[in-house]
């Protein structure tokens, strides 16, 4: 399976009013073929920072990161990213913000309309592909994100807050479709929320990080979803709630 994910000793420092901040301290993650890791967090701990490197929008200080044995050197198409913001081109239909991500291919003109009408009728929105964004509920965008960037058949996916804004209901919808893609495609996630509850219901290994500088502190295994009900459940979700309340205090 392809979706490797190494970080080696990756560590991130900005410049701010003339000094060097360490955003990120030196930092081993390994994300394994089709695996769905969370990250959470307090604000500032280094979350983001650490995916935006994944993703080739940070270059690292220090130490490097690489796909399936390829060294990140910039964005590419082989690692998708979805935002909290939807970014969606207000002036394109849903079809066309997803036909958009396409054209790279170079695939025919009736042939990437296809893909693009398979990719929104897979995250639900089948016939709405002439809906523009701003017909389209807050759900209904990130769907359209969500399609636009599984479109280009990533190996990793990389989710920074998609669902933050959204309210309970339409998130526990998000998250069940979102299972139901990771489980046809077993794409390599990484995903980072500030939400404990939604990061035990989705993924698979929990990294728990701290600030200051940022830095993972516990990683935690979860069983198979089935059987995450119960005790177990509630251990781990005290757990992290400890982790998270003890490095904010």
């Amino acid at each position: 399976m392809a979706g490797l994910v190494e970080c080696s000793g990756v560590s991130i420092r900005f410049k701010a009013r003339g000094a060097w901040t360490e955003a990120l301290a030196p930092t081993e993650l390994r994300l394994a073929p089709g695996s769905f890791t969370a990250l959470i967090g307090p604000s500032g701990c280094g979350k983001s920072t650490l995916l935006n490197a994944i993703a080739g929008f940070v270059q690292p200080a220090a130490g490097g990161v690489a796909v399936d044995g390829a060294q990140v050197t910039g964005p590419s198409p082989e690692v998708g990213v979805v935002f909290q913001q939807y970014a969606l081109f207000p002036w394109f239909t849903a079809r066309g913000n997803v036909e958009f991500a396409l054209r790279r291919l170079r695939l025919p003109r009736a042939e990437r309309r296809a893909e693009a009408d398979a990719a929104l009728a897979e995250v639900g929105l089948h016939g709405r592909g002439d809906a523009f964004p701003a017909q389209l509920s807050g759900g209904m965008k990130q769907r359209v994100a969500l399609a636009r960037t599984l479109a280009a058949r990533p190996k990793v996916l990389l989710m920074d807050e998609p669902f933050g804004a959204l309210d309970a209901q339409t998130r526990a919808s998000m998250h069940e479709l979102l299972l139901g893609v990771w489980e046809r495609r077993r794409t390599t996630v990484l995903f980072v929320t500030h939400d404990v509850d939604e990061a035990l219901t989705l993924a698979d290994r929990i990294h728990v990080m701290a600030s200051g500088p940022g830095r993972i502190i516990e990683t935690i295994e979860l069983g198979d979803r089935a059987t995450r009900d119960g005790p177990a459940y509630m251990d781990h979700r005290r757990r992290i709630i400890a982790l998270l309340r003890h490095r904010e205090e």
